[in-house]
């Protein structure tokens, strides 16, 4: 369904901007860390930065603190719950792509689950007893299928990526059922709010990189490829955090735990994370259902 790739990049070229770091918008950091082989074209990927966080400065921001100021912590909880709600099915295929059939269950019993007694997925039961909450996408995969990750790459509306994570990111689309029955403005919507959310919830942390780093290029590239490798598994860092969302309260039903360290959220996100600094190459097989 090639409409749903234009979905999922309207979605990334709204999170991608909500999940990058550097100096003052139009304007080159400095380059202040060594050369490093995994980003032989780190002088293209820094002008590519400076241009997507002009974009953010100038549109995504203003839109994303419009959005925290207009709508309500508690109503932005509830649509993040049935945003995440809907990638559940998209794990479960990824799942038994890797050959991890009882982890692939109990995505599905999520997403039941949060679908009938959550209301549709306002609400997330994990916190009292339902499934843990899985993010699994297929550059995943890709990784555990032994395929290598490739350079490190800033890509436009997508942001740090490799070719195996970009390559996922794309086909990633086509393997959530959920996105199949819905149409196009459907599936446009989706994206585009999903986006928002992502943007609205790192206001500060990316604020706090662009602006206490001396660095800011070199410590977002280090941020994402730790995420990234404790996603994949090669670390046993859990997810990492970012800020709390100001004005959301806790949850009627309590707030949700960590996801589970079996997957840490994002794709490609670049949110701090605590995991080693990895290079290309072959990743284990996670261990698992």
């Amino acid at each position: 369904m090639p409409r749903l790739v234009l979905a999922i990049l309207l979605a990334l070229a709204l999170s991608a901007c909500a999940q990058q770091a550097a100096g003052p918008a139009g304007a080159t950091p400095p380059v202040l860390s060594s050369p490093d082989p995994a980003d032989p074209y780190e002088q293209t990927n820094r002008a590519m930065l400076n241009g997507m966080l002009a974009l953010d400065d100038a549109v995504v921001l203003p839109v994303a603190k419009t959005y925290r100021t207009v709508v309500p912590g508690w109503v932005r909880t509830r649509l993040r719950n049935v945003l995440q709600n809907m990638q559940e099915p998209g794990v479960a295929v990824n799942r038994l792509l890797q050959g991890r059939p009882l982890l692939a269950g109990q995505s599905v019993m999520r997403f039941v689950v949060n679908s009938t007694l959550g209301l549709g997925g306002a609400f997330d039961l994990q916190p009292i007893g339902g499934p843990p909450k899985q993010i699994v996408d297929f550059g995943q995969t890709l990784a555990v299928w032994g395929v290598r990750d490739g350079p490190y790459l800033m890509i436009p509306f997508i942001g740090p990526s490799t070719p195996r994570d970009f390559t996922g990111q794309v086909v990633n689309g086509w393997l959530n059922p959920v996105s199949w029955p819905i149409p196009l403005f459907g599936n446009l919507s989706r994206a585009l709010l999903q986006g928002l959310d992502e943007r609205e919830q790192n206001i500060e942390p990316l604020a706090e990189i662009r602006n206490g780093s001396l660095d800011p290029y070199a410590r977002m590239r280090s941020l994402w490829r730790q995420n990234r490798n404790a996603q994949i598994g090669l670390t046993q860092a859990s997810d990492p955090t970012i800020l709390d969302d100001p004005g959301a309260g806790t949850d009627s039903l309590a707030r949700p735990a960590p996801a589970a360290a079996t997957a840490p959220p994002s794709a490609a996100r670049a949110k701090p994370g605590r995991a080693a600094h990895h290079r290309s190459g072959r990743p284990a097989r996670p261990t698992g259902g």
